[in-house]
């Protein structure tokens, strides 16, 4: 029989809330959080119930404004860009410096909210913070060559992201635009998240940074923070469809922005045997359960390999480790070394299931499928969230799965006898953030990877959206607007020399860095 388990001591929910009300009183209440606008914490805002995907305990949820306050929030927020903009370089590394100082105090608290508002694992939840820190203070060093001949744009930055890294992707990217010189708005993302980011953004605004960060629904909001005329840049994170719409917004309006969006990367497996550096992968790709925008949720195999392949990839899935990101033995215990825990709500379960379950039923091979029972789960716990590791050989042409990024621990497998079957079949969701190509012949990879459409294409090993100094997009409709990372993230956010083509994917124009 497995151990009994139990909460490890001091990290529930009531433990982590009482630390906020401590850390940064002037953004909590005893019952929710506050809204920051006009260099204040606003007491306005509907407060929305949230639960917790790990266990289904109460949390507190995002206090959505209405339209009308968001534009009074922008309008500040353009007051408060005209004073930064000439704060002097020195004073904004400084500024920025304390803050990171700021959050590196209170890393574990930060990792420990990841871990109830969005299901991180503990470990996973530790990187998020880290990536975000020491990714910032890389560009506090190199700052002054990077705003060479450059000044910031004409209005703030507005920042619409997704659930999934609210450190490393949103508060990130908020320090690197005010660096930059621009004051930042972020909106919290509805599915989880908000807690970490108002702690966050308290630790930033108590040194200065004009941060504003708002709570709202995407159609009450997206007047303000897309369209609104004080906007000087926008910068999305998430699923096409919405992307689409702020697209065309920002189009319409000529506006500066950034708009990743999803893509379904792929792995491709090409006259390959090294099968052991494959196998060892494999458990690293359903880091987060796949809820990341450089997940690998399809594979496409030659056909004449397929058995090499299954014998590779089958005992690598079987090793996966899920349940209960605060689940111990004894109370003292560390947190348990999972590979992912919940995926972010009951509902985003449901669907997974129901679209596995249709895949299935209409012709869909299921390979694996992984058990509650061997899951890591406190006794009589809420697990509505939690879908275990799926495999799937051929999903229907019908199925979401067939062109669509699952965005959880779904894997699927598609079958082909020809290069140009497995070009095809890799580029089926009409651009890609990343892919991977394993075959043995160099050659073979350097003909074909060029017809991958994916902005980074792995030799054998996977891809990432990277950090520091490494660039990132995508290609199709996986990405629209200017390219990040290094200095073209800095760049993206800033004005240069007149009639400067900054690289991105646009309308008008594709230009590689």
């Amino acid at each position: 029989m497995p151990p009994t388990l139990t909460l490890k001591s001091g990290t529930s929910w009531t433990d982590a809330w009482q630390r906020c009300l401590t850390a940064a009183p002037e953004a909590f209440r005893d019952d929710r959080v506050l809204n920051l606008w006009n260099a204040a914490w606003q007491p306005d805002g509907r407060p929305l119930p949230a639960v917790s995907p790990v266990d289904g305990t109460p949390l507190a949820g995002p206090p959505r404004l209405d339209r009308a306050t968001a534009r009074k929030a922008v309008r500040a927020a353009l007051d408060q860009h005209r004073a930064w903009r000439h704060v002097p370089p020195p004073e904004r590394r400084a500024r920025v410096s304390a803050t990171l100082d700021a959050l590196t105090e209170h890393r574990e608290l930060l990792a420990l909210l990841l871990v109830w508002e969005i299901g991180k694992p503990w470990r996973l939840a530790q990187a998020d913070v880290d990536r975000a820190i020491d990714g910032v203070r890389w560009y506090v060093d190199g700052i002054d060559g990077m705003l060479a001949g450059r000044a910031p744009l004409d209005g703030p930055v507005s920042n619409i992201a997704s659930w999934n890294y609210p450190m490393s992707v949103l508060a990130h990217a908020l320090l690197v635009q005010a660096l930059a010189g621009n004051a930042v708005i972020a909106k919290t993302p509805t599915d989880g998240g908000v807690a970490c980011l108002t702690l966050a953004s308290a630790l930033a605004a108590r040194e200065g940074i004009p941060v504003t960060l708002v709570s709202g629904g995407g159609g009450e909001l997206s007047e303000a923070l897309v369209r609104a005329p004080e906007i000087g840049c926008v910068s999305f994170v998430g699923g096409r469809d919405t992307g689409a719409a702020v697209a065309t917004a920002v189009a319409d309006l000529g506006k500066r922005h950034i708009l990743e969006q999803e893509g379904l990367n792929t792995w491709g497996i090409w006259n390959h045997s090294d099968w052991d550096t494959l196998s060892a992968v494999i458990p690293k790709l359903f880091d987060y359960g796949k809820q990341r925008c450089t997940a690998y949720p399809r594979f496409v195999v030659q056909r004449g390999l397929f058995d090499d392949f299954l014998a590779a990839y089958l005992p690598a899935v079987r090793t996966l480790r899920v349940g209960h990101p605060l689940a111990v033995e004894h109370p003292a215990d560390p947190p348990p070394r999972l590979d992912f825990g919940p995926v972010i709500n009951a509902a985003k379960a449901k669907e997974l299931h129901d679209q596995v379950a249709e895949a299935i039923d209409r012709g869909a091979v299921p390979l694996h499928r992984g058990t509650p029972s061997e899951a890591r789960f406190l006794p009589g716990q809420d697990t509505s969230a939690y879908v275990q590791p799926v495999t799937l050989l051929n999903p229907p042409p019908s199925s979401p799965l067939h062109h669509a990024e699952p965005f959880g621990p779904v894997d699927t497998i598609v079958l082909v006898d020809t290069e140009a079957e497995l070009l095809a079949a890799m580029n089926a969701s009409n651009g890609a953030l990343v892919a991977t190509l394993s075959t043995d012949d160099r050659s073979t990879y350097d003909r074909l990877a060029p017809q991958i459409r994916a902005f980074k294409v792995g030799h054998g090993v996977p891809r990432s959206r990277g950090d520091r100094d490494e660039l990132f997009g995508g290609f199709g409709a996986s990405w629209r607007g200017a390219f990040v990372g290094g200095d073209l993230l800095v760049h993206a956010v800033t004005q240069g020399p007149a009639g400067e083509r900054l690289p991105g994917n646009f309308p008008e124009y594709q230009l590689m860095p």
